[in-house]
């Protein structure tokens, strides 16, 4: 994947991820995500309506725009091909230490069994580098 891409992946940038209802809607949800082994790691629960979707239609879209220059960003289309079980929470620490700051991810449910939705991606556009003028 373009070098620009998974810098954006490396900072502290919201992602946006699609996935597809069981009519064919669109539903979006913000998360927190990086990016490993030419993969994209979500980290969500089980249950949550895009691991329901995914389960029946393994399509996924992802936007990540930088925090610093929305002009910054990416889209990407690909296919979750691994879910990987992050019931110890190792996934969901390392992304609260990058987003917060924090150890341990503070969100815990007793109820909540978190994973990780492995995405490779498959078409990826980078907006060419522009820079916000700041007057």
């Amino acid at each position: 994947m373009d070098q620009k891409a998974k810098k954006l992946f490396e900072g502290k940038n919201l992602v946006f991820v699609a996935t597809l209802m069981k009519d064919g809607s669109p539903q979006l949800s913000p998360v927190w995500a990086d990016f490993e082994d030419e993969h994209i790691l979500v980290n969500t629960a089980v249950g949550r309506v895009k691991h329901k979707n995914v389960l029946r239609d393994p399509r996924i879209a992802v936007s990540v725009v930088s925090s610093e220059n929305p002009l910054d960003m990416t889209t990407i289309r690909g296919s979750v091909v691994e879910i990987i079980s992050d019931y110890e929470y190792k996934h969901a620490d390392r992304l609260t230490k990058k987003y917060l700051g924090l150890e341990h991810y503070p969100f815990k449910r007793i109820d909540e069994k978190r994973i990780i939705l492995r995405i490779k991606p498959e078409h990826v556009f980078v907006l060419p580098e522009l820079k916000m003028n700041k007057e």
